[in-house]
């Protein structure tokens, strides 16, 4: 028999209004969490989840979209565990997340990708939500130049543990996209953990974990 592989899923918004592959309903959340639990999935901390091995659960949330809000109930009640990945250059101010693939979504749906500012963030931090990287602006990081890179890796870390006052270990990596030079950025930038979307299908890399994006019902996917 293989041996049976951690689950770490990856959502965006969870929101009853907004319908777009980035978004799921609250009570989508529930009840796919609550299945996966009671067919043996034990919640476990994002670190675990990404070296440990059998039936691990963790769930992830890109963009740190203020309709995490919402999801928030859903967690405490089932138990799960959860990362919030976060936009540095975003959570000053909790303006939309205007990225070229949601430009149209920004302008139709402005409050739907408004993202977390920081006193957001660090209430969810308190409430023992984990809270890692995003970058500071969401780029494609392999189209970016080496010093691109690190200073996209460096100063997101940076900026989230002056303003957590915790280390950030844990990074998410915007559209998933990485490459040789991403991975190795990541490491050099002091990160023990870094997602994919999808990944590396066969756990050999703590810098490219695979998680599994769970979508909306329109595929037009953002980030």
């Amino acid at each position: 028999m293989s041996e049976l592989r951690p689950l770490v899923l990856c959502y965006h918004a969870v929101s009853d209004t907004w319908r777009h592959a980035l978004s799921v309903p609250s009570s989508a959340l529930e009840e796919q969490l609550r299945l996966l639990i009671a067919r043996g999935y034990r919640p476990v901390g994002a670190a675990e989840a990404a070296t440990g091995s059998g039936k691990l659960l963790h769930v992830t949330f890109d963009d740190a979209f203020t309709s995490f809000r919402n999801a928030l109930p859903v967690l405490e009640r089932t138990g799960a565990r959860a990362t919030v990945f976060a936009c540095t250059g975003y959570a000053d101010d909790g303006r939309p997340l205007a990225v070229p693939e949601l430009r149209a979504e920004v302008d139709e749906h402005p409050a739907e990708l408004e993202t977390m500012r920081w006193d957001e963030l660090r209430e969810l931090a308190e409430r023992g939500i984990e809270v890692g990287s995003h970058t500071v602006s969401h780029p494609r990081l392999p189209t970016l130049s080496d010093a691109g890179i690190a200073e996209e890796l460096r100063t997101s870390k940076e900026r989230l543990e002056d303003e957590l006052g915790r280390p950030c270990t844990t990074l998410a990596y915007p559209f998933g996209d990485c490459d040789d030079r991403v991975r190795v950025a990541a490491r050099l930038a002091g990160y023990e953990t870094a997602f994919g979307l999808p990944g590396d299908a066969s756990w050999n890399d703590p810098y490219d974990v695979f998680r599994v994006g769970v979508w909306g019902r329109r595929r037009d996917r953002g980030g």
